[in-house]
């Protein structure tokens, strides 16, 4: 039930990054391939199949994994500052989408649970972790940490000197992420937010 929407969940995000800076002026993604929906140009076998896996095995209380970056070469962007910052919003805005798009799949299971139960009951189900993975990647991502998305857009809205020093946090960005995760700061800080975007996802599709 979450091995599909696991894989397309981070490997959609990042291809979704690669649309953007396309569009933006660098093809460096598609000349790669990397635009493609086929997940197996993305898969990165530690962040999209073991990180996954063993965080579902441990039980934790809410799952987060990555694919292999989608390479983007600032100096080829038509206006490298601003779009950098639209290259990273890509990757949430997609798995926003997504999230969506899993919902309406869990409202068909409800909606057909009686009259088709052998397909309606995995379609729900699937929805289920399709919704919670995406909205977990969403807000993971907008946290405002380099390399996270939400470092890099909010590299691009401050003036210079302050946006260097944001930046400069980026080596050390994924041991802070690791330190909260451990310390469970991190499902803390993700939780509340993870509940507001799934009740308006939930909403949005009169899903009840």
């Amino acid at each position: 039930m979450w091995a599909l929407p696991v894989v397309f969940a981070v490997t959609l995000h990042e291809a979704a990054h690669g649309w953007m800076a396309d569009r933006l002026g660098d093809p460096t993604a598609r000349q790669a391939g990397r635009l493609s929906l086929n997940p197996l140009r993305h898969v990165d076998p530690i962040g999209t199949v073991v990180v996954p896996l063993a965080l579902l095995a441990m039980g934790a209380t809410f799952l987060f994994g990555w694919a292999k970056p989608v390479p983007v070469q600032p100096g080829r962007l038509r206006r490298p500052r601003r779009d950098m910052g639209l290259v990273a919003v890509a990757g949430p805005a997609a798995n926003l989408l997504m999230a969506i798009g899993w919902a309406l799949a869990m409202k068909l299971g409800l909606d057909y649970h009686r009259a088709f139960p052998a397909l309606a009951e995995p379609l729900f189900y699937m929805g289920r972790a399709g919704l919670l993975i995406n909205v977990a990647l969403m807000v993971l991502n907008l946290l405002p940490l380099p390399p996270l998305d939400g470092g890099r857009i909010l590299v691009s809205l401050l003036p210079p000197r302050p946006a260097m020093a944001v930046a400069r946090v980026e080596p050390f960005g994924i041991l802070i992420l690791l330190a909260l995760m451990f310390t469970h700061v991190l499902p803390r800080i993700m939780g509340p937010a993870m509940d507001v975007v799934v009740v308006a996802v939930a909403s949005l599709v009169n899903l009840r």
